[in-house]
């Protein structure tokens, strides 16, 4: 019964996931393509976005005439930086990964594509191009425009165009906050380390059996 008794424990099978994660918390420049599928995603809207606005502005600036000048103009003018400000954010994150200058978790998630700095970017740029909706909308409808009705049509279909577009971008980030929320909820509640107690039992309750039944043996 001696012998029995100090008999080692038996050793529990490891973890593939729990290795694997291991691994690439170990390499840095692997943190930046995680969950592929939402940095596609992001960046493919970030794209969008980019041509959109930068196209959308150009037509503008390029259609400017001495009656309709100020708010062709002026639209144009936002719609383009705006282009341009979405289109730093993300060589800045490029130039950031390739260089493997960042390597704390905290700021790279926030870097990479479909991280916090994206969701600013697409929250602000819904919030400009609705602004810049509602003021033709409000000029068109009050009719301080020059008084040619082609301008003032112009003007209010400008103004419906960019508020839904306006609209969409902001509920799509919205709807994407709000998944991306209830997925880690569900990820972390579900995460295998929130369970090991379960496997701890299972390995007590079969070190015993596997005791009674040497007993039984001998």
């Amino acid at each position: 019964m001696s012998a029995i008794d100090e008999l080692p424990p038996p050793r529990a099978r490891p973890n593939q996931d729990q290795i694997q994660d291991d691994a690439l918390e170990e390499h840095t420049e692997l943190w930046w393509s995680r969950e592929p599928v939402k940095s596609i995603l992001c960046y493919c809207l970030a794209v969008v976005l980019i041509l959109a606005s930068g196209v959308g502005g150009i037509v503008l600036l390029s259609t400017t005439t001495s009656r309709s000048g100020e708010w062709r103009l002026g639209v144009g003018s936002t719609l383009c930086i705006l282009a341009l400000l979405i289109l730093l954010k993300q060589l800045l994150s490029s130039a950031i990964q390739d260089m493997n200058c960042v390597s704390r978790r905290e700021q790279i998630n926030m870097l990479k594509s479909g991280g916090l700095s994206d969701i600013i970017v697409f929250l602000v740029s819904s919030i400009i191009i609705l602004i810049c909706g509602i003021v033709l909308l409000v000029i068109s409808i009050s009719g301080e425009a020059p008084g040619y009705p082609p301008i003032l049509v112009t003007m209010h279909t400008v103004g419906v165009s960019l508020v839904v577009v306006g609209v969409v971008i902001l509920v799509g980030v919205l709807i994407f906050v709000l998944v991306m929320l209830c997925r880690s909820c569900a990820t972390s509640r579900f995460h295998p380390r929130n369970m090991s107690i379960f496997s701890i039992s299972g390995q007590l309750y079969q070190r015993q059996s596997t005791t009674s039944s040497l007993a039984n043996l001998i």
